[in-house]
């Protein structure tokens, strides 16, 4: 373990956010401007201008986000118990 479990939601909204931004703002960069020329400069732009809002709207919103998916999610009916002879 390399963080005692009180940062836990720290650190998953960091690797949440850093996996999200990297994958997104690569494939927006691509699409948007082409691979040709500065492509690591205008992506690292596009990254480090989205990383720390991504980082602070999974902080706020993971949790509330993680309840509100559970309330729609069916829960398994209970299975009848089986008759005992």
């Amino acid at each position: 373990m390399i963080f005692p479990a009180r940062y836990a939601r720290y650190v998953f909204s960091t690797v949440m956010s850093i996996y999200m931004v990297t994958i997104m703002t690569c494939v927006i960069t691509l699409v948007n401007t082409g691979h040709e020329g500065d492509f690591l400069m205008r992506w690292w732009r596009a990254f480090y201008i989205a990383w720390p809002i991504a980082f602070v709207l999974i902080l706020i919103g993971a949790p509330r986000l993680q309840t509100f998916a559970a309330r729609l999610i069916k829960k398994p009916a209970l299975a009848p118990a089986a008759n005992k002879q």
